[in-house]
């Protein structure tokens, strides 16, 4: 795999608490800041995904009312647990 440099400014608390966390694991403060960042793409893409996924779903024009969720919402933890309740809102397109 072919490294890059980039570099960034941050602030001196965030330098501080970086060096502090390298000492502490006895890791650069490189790989420290490579493995946030790739956690911090990583959660970010799954968040886009998730919302093209709820788009689409969206687009389909099925939905589940506030009131049915509400009503299964009111049923966690109880002998009378239901099931996620199913589209009960389907709108048409014109």
């Amino acid at each position: 795999m072919t490294s890059h440099v980039v570099s960034l400014r941050i602030s001196g608390e965030m330098k501080e608490r970086l060096d502090r966390l390298s000492s502490a694991t006895n890791r650069s403060a490189t790989a420290l800041a490579e493995e946030a960042l790739e956690d911090y793409l990583s959660q970010h893409e799954l968040e886009l995904e998730a919302l093209d996924v709820a788009a689409e779903r969206a687009d389909k024009g099925d939905f589940v009312s506030h009131e049915a969720v509400a009503s299964w919402l009111k049923s966690w933890g109880t002998a009378n647990e239901g099931a996620a309740p199913k589209p009960d809102i389907v709108k048409t397109r014109r």
